[in-house]
């Protein structure tokens, strides 16, 4: 904003200049189309269309290019389009041509300001003075030269010291006065990186890349920064711009392969998210995360996709780890909480599903696909809390006690927890505790005749109330004393 305002002040200033001009122009030209060229160029000058007005004072020093007065308009456009570097040039030019022209040298010293060269500003301040003694601006800008070497000292020493902060306040006091100056904006910029602040660093070296021609290094330290954000698409575009003032540069060049390998992959792995091909987006993301394992955004990033694509393909003993890891690093992350919540829905543990559902609405009781998984996984529940024995075991009502003894051999040995392990093994210990029950229920003929009833004899409540209903008061204790190991006794 300060720049804005000081250009507008510059281009006031100079419209005032110009008119006190107007007529010592027009009596040193006698070439008719020179004439033309500036007449129009004042217009649009006059009407803010600098680039038109740009071309035709390149037209009008074309056709005199010893008329120091042509070059000072010329300039004046270059550094309201912000191209001081250009400006420069034409200064010294009306100064070659007209070296006591004071108010293009004085001009000059304001540029040479703004771009931190301070010895230089000051020899054309202290000249302009010589002349005029009492020219307020150029007493103006001679008081900020001090201040401004204290601080651009003050700021180096704080940054030596790793105090970034106050390296940071100091500086910026310095860009204040010389914006142009890419020195500066880059030791503003590593202050805010050591601070972990990479936005802010980003803008500061996104404008060195302006300042200074053909700067390569610019655009791999630019690169690198939107890499680290996670911001893989412009680091992309950044190191592509390094390559395109040097193709073989020796570190954009590798880095450049990189990002874009990386930059496909995260592209892909999306897409066969979106498209529901979930073994490809479990593959891709295991290979996201071996292209990147440094920086977080992509770690993170790989891994919610393998999370909730081993989710949908029912991998899940994968989706557990790779949820569970998220989670851990980032114990907020709806999608990753829902998702390890429809896992357990996958692994019929519905009361850990309705807890993760829970966490997910507490972090954000808007959000919808919590809402609904919460609801659903409280009906699952419910519904697996009213135990069909003959379901389970798979007899027929009217099965005897020998189809239904050979029905629960056969089940407790397929269900045996010791045949699994991790997160299937707790579904393994509730469906053999549910075979258990069903056996114990069904071989006894009046619990069975009770459940035949409508009763559940191993209801809870009823358990309270007298210690029956549960299968281990009657001496089966299908875990035994040691782990799951135990012998099978059929009646």
């Amino acid at each position: 904003m300060r720049e804005i305002t000081s250009i507008s002040h510059l281009f006031r200033s100079f419209s005032i200049f110009y008119l006190a001009l107007d007529f010592h122009i027009y009596g040193i030209f006698g070439n008719n189309d020179v004439e033309r060229h500036l007449e129009m160029g004042k217009k649009f000058l006059a009407a803010g269309q600098l680039v038109d007005a740009l071309t035709h004072f390149n037209a009008a020093i074309d056709g005199d290019p010893s008329n120091y007065l042509v070059y000072f308009r010329r300039a004046t456009v270059y550094l309201a389009l912000g191209k001081s570097k250009s400006a420069l040039p034409d200064l010294n030019k009306v100064l070659e041509l007209d070296p006591k022209f004071q108010a293009a040298r004085l001009q000059r010293g304001n540029v040479l300001l703004k771009q931190g060269k301070l010895s230089e500003a000051e020899e054309d301040y202290l000249a302009v003075l010589e002349v005029d003694p009492s020219n307020a601006e150029a007493q103006k800008q001679l008081q900020l030269l001090e201040p401004q070497r204290e601080n651009i000292r003050l700021a180096k020493e704080y940054y030596e010291q790793h105090d970034f902060q106050a390296a940071i306040d100091a500086v910026s006091l310095a860009i204040d006065v010389s914006p142009w100056d890419a020195d500066l904006r880059e030791l503003r910029a590593e202050s805010y990186i050591a601070q972990g602040n990479y936005f802010k660093a980003s803008g500061d070296l996104r404008t060195t890349t302006k300042l200074v021609s053909d700067n390569t290094e610019g655009y791999y330290k630019l690169s690198n920064l939107h890499y680290d954000m996670g911001e893989a698409e412009e680091a992309l575009l950044q190191i592509r711009e390094c390559l395109k003032l040097d193709p073989d540069h020796k570190q954009c060049f590798p880095f450049y392969k990189k990002v874009k390998k990386l930059t496909k992959q995260l592209r892909d792995v999306q897409d066969y998210q979106s498209n529901g091909a979930y073994e490809d987006c479990v593959s891709k993301s295991k290979a996201i995360l071996k292209t990147e394992d440094r920086v977080f955004s992509y770690i993170h990033r790989a891994k919610g996709h393998a999370c909730h694509c081993n989710m949908k393909a029912k991998h899940i003993e994968e989706a557990f780890k790779w949820c569970k890891e998220i989670l851990e690093i980032d114990e907020n992350n709806i999608e990753a909480r829902c998702d390890l919540a429809e896992n357990y829905i996958n692994n019929e543990q519905y009361e850990e599903a309705v807890q993760e559902y829970q966490k997910a609405t507490n972090i954000d009781k808007n959000n919808q696909r919590a809402q609904e998984g919460q609801q659903r996984a409280q009906k699952l529940l419910k519904n697996s809390q009213k135990r069909d024995y003959y379901k389970i075991l798979g007899v027929k009502r009217n099965a005897n006690k020998r189809a239904i003894n050979k029905a629960y051999r056969k089940l407790a040995l397929q269900w045996h927890p010791d045949k699994f392990d991790g997160e299937e093994k707790k579904k393994a210990e509730k469906k053999f505790m549910d075979i258990a029950a069903a056996k114990e229920v069904l071989s006894d003929p009046e619990m069975r005749q009770r459940y035949d009833n409508g009763e559940d004899p191993l209801d809870p409540e009823q358990q309270q109330q007298g210690g029956r209903g549960n299968p281990f008061f009657h001496g089966f204790n299908p875990f035994g004393s040691d782990g799951f190991n135990f012998k099978f006794h059929f009646n």
